[in-house]
């Protein structure tokens, strides 16, 4: 499972231009997702091989009487109490302030990496400056740039240090299964998890999570065998919204993090909304399957389309990946509820497909022979070869004379002929352009 770093810091040290830098040093990680307060980030990066969860908190301020700054204090806390590495980031310019000993304070008493950040280090004069910086009781400081990005290489040198090399993938591993349920607070996670378990506890066994208030329930019934996490419980940790939002969030970065398959549960009564939209391309962007549930339907009033509306309308939200299972269900009156696991299960099947090199080769060369990307300044592009790799989730690597030429446009295409051709619904895909 990935790590997660978390930034943080009072207002105004740039620990948001930190976190653009992190995620957006290579393209194809970028994954900066907007949070469901104004001033949260969360995204997908990597550095020396390692993958991990970054997190922008909001300023830490004390002394206020602001409402919201009272929630940034609390979310600052809960993503300290959650992450694995906590990354502080303070202003050279403006030295120690009385918030910085308060977020120190704070620090002195977790038992996790952190690493003192010394921001807008941009000359031989700041630099040091920087040593007072000492007085916080931390330890040894990093210094960095974040505008121009000197130094992070160093601090992300460090920050990959602490976390666990990846484990080698067995992808002929029996384990079982594991289906997390995410979704905004109230929006029946709890509700279909009761449902599903039902009052026949002697089919359930709680196994301890890998993560702190997350259980896995095992579930065996009607020839279904997996594990469900549990995230439910997040419902409990507050009653303020502000507060109970990012703690979602945080708990679904979590799961995401450990499952094979995402069941996203959306409250119908409310729609699609943003942080629905959030958690979902976090799955995508993990390479999980995704399967989306639409619950307390039977609150909707419907007329002749109100499903294909629906439906319609979420797909719109979720393009270009709208290969996704959309289950229309009831935890409350148990409609649908086995389909739902019905199609949870077949998600998880389709990730684990695998082509055939001479059978993919003999259906996507004909496919791209008789449409090939288009020509870019009189130049043309021949793709020779094509294979399935050998990866826990479906990757595909094209082999090409120009596959610089290769855009955006046409791997879509691509894409979505492979989808035509294979089941690999509600599993995102990789597909690479190489040079032969």
């Amino acid at each position: 499972m990935n790590s997660i770093v978390a930034i943080v810091g009072r207002p105004n040290v740039g620990k948001s231009t930190l976190f653009n830098r992190l995620v957006q040093r290579r393209e194809a990680i970028v994954d900066s997702v907007s949070g469901v307060t104004r001033d949260r980030h969360y995204g997908k990066s990597d550095w020396n091989g390692k993958e991990f969860s970054v997190i922008d908190t909001g300023g830490y301020i004390v002394g206020s009487d602001d409402i919201f700054e009272e929630e940034i204090r609390k979310q600052v806390s809960l993503a300290i109490d959650e992450a694995d590495i906590i990354v502080f980031v303070v202003d050279v310019e403006e030295g120690i302030t009385p918030m910085d000993e308060e977020v120190a304070k704070l620090l002195r008493k977790v038992k996790k990496p952190i690493f003192l950040t010394v921001n807008k280090v941009d000359n031989a004069m700041r630099d040091a400056d920087a040593v007072e910086f000492y007085n916080l009781g931390l330890g040894e400081y990093h210094t960095i740039s974040s505008i121009n990005g000197s130094g992070t290489g160093d601090i992300l040198d460090a920050i990959a240090a602490k976390m666990p090399e990846p484990e080698p993938v067995d992808l002929e591993a029996k384990e079982l299964p594991r289906f997390s349920v995410v979704g905004r607070p109230n929006a029946g996670k709890s509700s279909f998890i009761n449902a599903l378990i039902g009052e026949d506890r002697n089919i359930v066994t709680n196994i301890a999570g890998t993560t702190r208030d997350s259980i896995d329930t095992k579930y065996n019934r009607f020839g279904f065998d997996f594990n469900l996490v549990d995230t439910a419980g997040i419902r409990k940790k507050s009653k303020v919204k502000e507060d109970l939002e990012f703690y979602s969030v945080m708990r679904a970065v979590r799961s995401i993090e450990y499952s094979d398959v995402i069941i996203l549960v959306v409250d119908a009564t409310r729609g699609f909304e943003g942080q629905d939209q959030n958690i979902f391309w976090l799955a995508e962007k993990n390479r999980k399957g995704v399967i989306i549930l639409i619950n307390k339907w039977d609150l909707i009033e419907k007329e002749t389309n109100t499903m294909r509306d629906f439906e319609a309308m979420v797909r719109k939200q979720i393009e270009p990946f709208t290969d996704v299972p959309i289950v229309f269900i009831s935890a409350l009156t148990k409609q649908r509820l086995f389909k739902a696991i019905e199609t949870a299960v077949d998600v998880f099947e389709n990730r684990k497909n695998r082509i055939p090199t001479s059978k993919f080769n003999d259906t996507m060369l004909e496919i791209v022979k008789n449409y090939p990307p288009p020509a870019i300044k009189g130049k043309f592009v021949k793709i020779k070869y094509c294979m399935q790799l050998p990866t826990p989730t479906p990757q595909f690597v094209f082999f090409c004379n120009l596959p610089q030429y290769v855009k955006d446009p046409y791997k879509r295409f691509v894409e979505n002929k492979l989808r035509e051709t294979y089941n690999f619904t509600g599993v995102p895909i990789t597909i690479y352009f190489r040079q032969k």
